[in-house]
This record gives structure tokens, sequence and C-alpha cells, in this order.
């Protein structure tokens, strides 16, 4: 006998989101315009919403574009948002804008990564500094975190690992708690499993480069010196698309003036 799995009631999907985003019912009927008591019903499946009314309540939560499509769906209406693939035609001013930021930032290191970790698209800094990995973690696909702190990834090469792994799981943890993604649960587990890095004692930093505790700087101890970055994260403003949705360009800078020339040295010598 084949086991029918029945969808989640679209009153107990909404209810699981308000909780994890720490609304009560008050506060989210306040931020959607619309009775406590309406809201209540919804919940409790009393009342069905509307196609507008699951759109207005996923905005007020901030679910992600994923996720509202299976609320939709869960309520009975046909999804919104399309899933394309990047080299798809309907994306392709996207694509070529992510192109140009990634190329643009030579030669700093740039990378794009989709709402796994899993590489997009890199610029050739990035290949300049990850060549001293393990194959078997270059090989696509290719998971940029898992990469970062594998022992036999650039773990070996971070001067401030604890402090860098730290940060990392950090922010990892924050995206799981705002998507609920297993997937990125499950990468939690096997990269709070690897071993717990000794700490040492990075360079200490220069007048240029104290932060103040500011940003967490990366420091990659490579055969040319040591290299010092803070990087930034750059999304698609108002995307209505899936797959940009879930893209993440990351950009990083030199975090002093050493580091930036070692850079274009590297750069210059290809």
């Amino acid at each position: 006998m084949i086991a029918i799995t029945r969808p989640q009631p679209v009153g107990d999907l909404l209810r699981e989101w308000r909780q994890r985003r720490r609304m009560s019912q008050l506060d989210l009927s306040l931020e959607a315009e619309i009775s406590t008591k309406h809201l209540s019903f919804l919940e409790t499946g009393r009342s069905q919403p509307s196609r507008e009314m699951v759109l207005n309540l996923a905005e007020q939560l901030d679910i992600p574009l994923r996720e509202r499509n299976v609320l939709l769906v869960a309520a009975g209406y046909a999804p919104v948002f399309a899933e394309r693939k990047l080299e798809d035609p309907a994306l392709q001013a996207a694509r070529k804008a992510m192109d140009l930021v990634l190329a643009g930032h030579e030669p700093y290191p740039a990378l794009a990564v989709d709402r796994h970790w899993t590489l997009v698209a890199a610029n050739a800094a990035v290949g300049r500094l990850i060549g001293g990995a393990d194959p078997a973690l270059l090989r696509p696909p290719v998971n940029v975190l898992r990469l970062s702190l594998h022992p036999e990834g650039l773990a070996p090469a971070i001067a401030n690992l604890p402090e860098w792994r730290a940060h990392l799981l950090a922010r990892l943890r924050r995206q799981i708690e705002v998507s609920a993604d297993p997937v990125l649960a499950d990468l939690m587990a096997e990269l709070s499993a690897y071993p717990a890095p000794f700490a040492r004692t990075p360079a200490r930093p220069s007048r240029e480069t104290d932060y103040g505790s500011v940003v967490v700087p990366l420091q990659l101890t490579t055969p040319g010196g040591p290299l010092s970055f803070f990087s930034t994260t750059t999304v698609f403003g108002t995307p209505l698309d899936i797959t940009l949705s879930e893209l993440a360009l990351e950009s990083f800078y030199p975090a002093d003036p050493a580091t930036a020339d070692a850079l274009r040295t590297l750069a210059a010598a290809g």
C-alpha cells in the first residue's frame, strides 16, 4: 500500500512561521492590519485565507519566496514565484550584473553562493587563494562553508580560525532561524562536528587594520605572506524570482595595504 502524505494545513504553517519570528497574534494582526480574531481563525482553520491574505501575512512575516509558494499551495492556490536557472534568458540581465560585479572586484576575491552556500560563480582571485585545498572539496558542487572550515580545506591556512569559525557558524545559525531550512541544519551539524581549532594568536592588527570589533576579519597565512580581509554581502533588491532571492554575493576587501599589494602582485603574475 502506498502511503499518502497530506499537506500541512496553511493555518499550521502560518502559526509556525509566526512563532519562529517570535511574534504574538496581536503583533502580526497589527502589522497585517487585520483583527486578532480573524488571524486566530486563519491559524486554527476556522477561516480560509484568500490568496492576497496569504501573501500579506507572508510579507509581514518576512517568509522566503520559496516558502511563500508552499503557503499558497497549502491554501489551495497556485504558486506565484517562479524558480529559474541562472542560465534562463529571463535572468540574463541579473546574471550579467553578477558577472560584472565579480569581475570588477578583481584583484580582490568575490564569489556568489546560493541559499545552501553552494558556489555559483567566483572571480579569478578566489581561485588563487583556494588552490591548496583538498581537490575533493573543490569538485562541484562546492560548498563554501565546508571548504572554509574543513580540516583539509582552508582551515589550516586561517590564522584566526577560532574567531572566523565562530563568525561563520553564528551566521549559519541565523539563517536556519530565518529559513527553517533542513539542509542548512544538516550543514550546521556537519561543520560543528569538525575538530575544534586550537586558539591561535593572529597577527596583531595595526592602527590601520584594528576595526575595534566592528567586523571579524579573515586572516590567511599564504606562501607569499599573511593576508587580511573584511567582507561584505550583496543581495538583489526586491526579487520576484526564487533563484535571485536566494543568491548572495560575498566580496572580500583588503584590510591593510600589504594585502592589497600582495593581491595585485598575484593577479599580475597570473
